[in-house]
Parts: C-alpha cells; sequence; structure tokens
C-alpha cells in the first residue's frame, strides 16, 4: 500500500512539535500473568503538532512506568530530528531509522518512533477528512473482536463469573491466560469457563510465554475436548524454532507476533513455519507504516492477522488488512477517551471520524496523570 498522494492539504502538513503525557488507568480487570499481576496501564498519549495546526494523535501501552519516561525522552529527540520536515509517514521513518542505526531500531527506540508514525498517519487522515481506514484504500467495516480485558491467571469458579461479565457488551469471543504452575489447575480453569460461556463462544488461549516445548503440548493436548480457536505465546516468544516443533505437533492453531519487533521479524517468524496465526502488536511492528509491510508479509503467505492491543488504532489497520482475522480489545483507554469503542453484533466498527477519531477527555487526563 502506498502513501497518500502529497498534494493539496495533505502536502502543506509539517512537523512542528510534539506534546507527550503519562497516564495511568485502572484496570476493570486486574491482569495476572505468568508473569506478573498488572491492575493499571501505564499509558503514553501523543500529540503530534503541525506547523498548520492540525494535530495528529496516538498513544501506547507502555508496560511500565519506566518505559513511559523513556519512550518520551526517545520521541521528543527524534521531533527535534525532523522538525520542520513534511508530514510524509514512510520517509520520515527511513530517515529515523538511519539517524538511531547506530543505538539501534529495537524496544524502546521502536515504540517511541511508531507513536510517532502513528500520530503522522493520523494528522494525515485528519487533513483529508476521512477515517484512517479510508485513506489507506479500504472501507471502516466492523472487525470481528474478543474480549481481552481480563481473565488473567486466577482460580477455576473466579474466572468462570468474569468471563460471563466479559460477554456482556456483546463480545462473542474471548481470550484466557493460563500458564498455572500446575498443568490441572489450568485444565480446571478452562473447562470452568467454558461451561460458563457454552459451546458457541470463540474461546482463546494465552499462555504468556509460561511453558516449556514439551509441556505446552502436553498442555495442549489436555485443552483439546474444549475447542480451544488458539493457543498463543506457550514458549519464550524468541524461541521460533520451539513454536515451529510444537505448532506441528499439534492440531490447535499456534498463535504468536506481538512481540516480533519490526517488519523484517515477520519474515523470520514465517519463514521458519512458526505459528498458524500471526498478531502483530502497532507499537513493536513499527506504526502504521510497519504493519503494512509485516501484515502484506503474512498475507503472501496466506497467513491471517490479528493485533494486540490498541484497538483505536488497530481497528483501522485490520479494515486495510487483507488477511485481517481478529480485533484483541481492551478497554484500557476508555477512561481518558471522549468517545470509547462500542461492540455490535461481536464486532467492532473504526470511527467514522477523521483520522484515527482519538479525541482525549482532558478532564480525565488531568486527574490520571502520572509523575
Amino acid at each position: 500500500m502506498q502513501e497518500p498522494s502529497t498534494t493539496g492539504a495533505v502536502s502543506s502538513l509539517h512537523i512542528a512539535g510534539v506534546r507527550t503525557r503519562f497516564v495511568k488507568v485502572p484496570m476493570r480487570f486486574p491482569l495476572g500473568t505468568s508473569a506478573a499481576t498488572v491492575t493499571s496501564a501505564p499509558l503514553l498519549l501523543v500529540d503530534l503538532q503541525t506547523q498548520e495546526g492540525v494535530i495528529g494523535r496516538s498513544y501506547l501501552f507502555c508496560y511500565r512506568d519506566s518505559g513511559a519516561k523513556a519512550i518520551a525522552a526517545v520521541l521528543h529527540e527524534a521531533i527535534g530530528l525532523i522538525q520542520g520536515h513534511a508530514v510524509a509517514p514512510l520517509q520520515v521513518a527511513e530517515l529515523l531509522a538511519r539517524r538511531y542505526a547506530l543505538l539501534g531500531v529495537a524496544g524502546l527506540v521502536r515504540m517511541a518512533l511508531a507513536a510517532l508514525d502513528i500520530a503522522l498517519w493520523d494528522a494525515l487522515a485528519v487533513a483529508a477528512g476521512m477515517p484512517l481506514a479510508r485513506l489507506l484504500g479500504a472501507s471502516a467495516h466492523p472487525v470481528p473482536a474478543y474480549n481481552s480485558d481480563g481473565l488473567g491467571l486466577m482460580p477455576a469458579r473466579a474466572a468462570a463469573d468474569e468471563a460471563v461479565k466479559l460477554l456482556e457488551p456483546g463480545f462473542r469471543a474471548v481470550k484466557l491466560r493460563l500458564g498455572h504452575p500446575e498443568a490441572r489447575t489450568d485444565l480446571e480453569v478452562a473447562r470452568a469457563v467454558r461451561r460458563a460461556i457454552g459451546d458457541d463462544v470463540v474461546l482463546m488461549v494465552d499462555y504468556n510465554q509460561a511453558l516449556t516445548v514439551p509441556e505446552a503440548v502436553r498442555r495442549a493436548h489436555d485443552l483439546q475436548e474444549l475447542n480451544i480457536y488458539w493457543l498463543e505465546e506457550q514458549i519464550h516468544h524468541s524461541d521460533l524454532a520451539g513454536y515451529a516443533q510444537i505448532a506441528q505437533s499439534l492440531d490447535t492453531p499456534v498463535q504468536i507476533g506481538e512481540n516480533l519487533d519490526g517488519p523484517e521479524s515477520v519474515h523470520r517468524a514465517l519463514a521458519g513455519n512458526a505459528a498458524d496465526y500471526l498478531m502483530l502488536d502497532a507499537a513493536r511492528i513499527g506504526g502504521v507504516s510497519g504493519w503494512l509491510r509485516g501484515a502484506a508479509i503474512a498475507a503472501a503467505r496466506n497467513i491471517p492477522v490479528s493485533s494486540h492491543l490498541f484497538p483505536e488504532i488497530s481497528v483501522h489497520l485490520l479494515a486495510a488488512t487483507p488477511n485481517a482475522h481478529w480485533l484483541e480489545y481492551v478497554s484500557w483507554a476508555d477512561a481518558i477517551l471522549q468517545e470509547p469503542l462500542a461492540v455490535r453484533d461481536g464486532a467492532i466498527a473504526p470511527a467514522e471520524r477523521p483520522g484515527l477519531g482519538l479525541e482525549w477527555s482532558e478532564k480525565d487526563v488531568t486527574r490520571l496523570l502520572a509523575d
């Protein structure tokens, strides 16, 4: 997919500066995984300022407070390198990749440049007066979504009750975190959730990298009776050979990808037959520009692509992805948005407002500002 034509209002935009704000949003459902229990979401809000007055917005989930502060520092430095440059995301991405080559465009640097890239694309779409999905050549059609707001590691009865709550907004699919110390606990929890939600609800399972290859295969066989839609990140995300071994051993599809760093990593993962499905994270893959490249690589191999986090952003990207699969929904940004996403008939449509449709609730942002 090509960058929009640099004519008219779009070409008149030039980068002036950036404003970042760090907020901590309490989660409706605390999220316990095999790595940690998360009770609040550290979000970095980004407002890209242009000389013409158009604002491009994006936000990141930064995992830790230190991550938000470090990403903000890199982002402000990057803006200093491109101040006055035309709002041309692909050119800016190439320029900044060269400037940060020695430091390395990965991890926090990748996330900072992705936040900038997303805001640049948002500014283009705002200037063009259309949703980003339409600017990318797609319709703003609904995308099937699953609720990933909760269902962390917890006892079976609590998980069953929470699964039912997650369906209440109109979802027809939920994701369950497993990876308890004992395999029998995983099975007990998964059975309780399946009984509570019924056979017609799609149930995904995420292990958050908790297992070894042999244990992943054993636990997958334990769950076969429960019609699990996919098994996600059973082992460390970097062990592509291990994932290929798991995928070859199982009938249930294997899902990976949220930790793939840049579009080049998509090629490496798929060349090694490491997964049946792929999940891209807009921050780690390189923003809109990185997503378009990564999704195209997956499409060439006929691999379905789902999203990781940032549903307000990801829904536009999936709408413009021919091999789109599932939108991962979390409500974490609802607390600071004027108009949160709405689910209808198990799907979510991109906002019809210009750009990404991100409008901060300034009152709530002020209330949730972190140090």
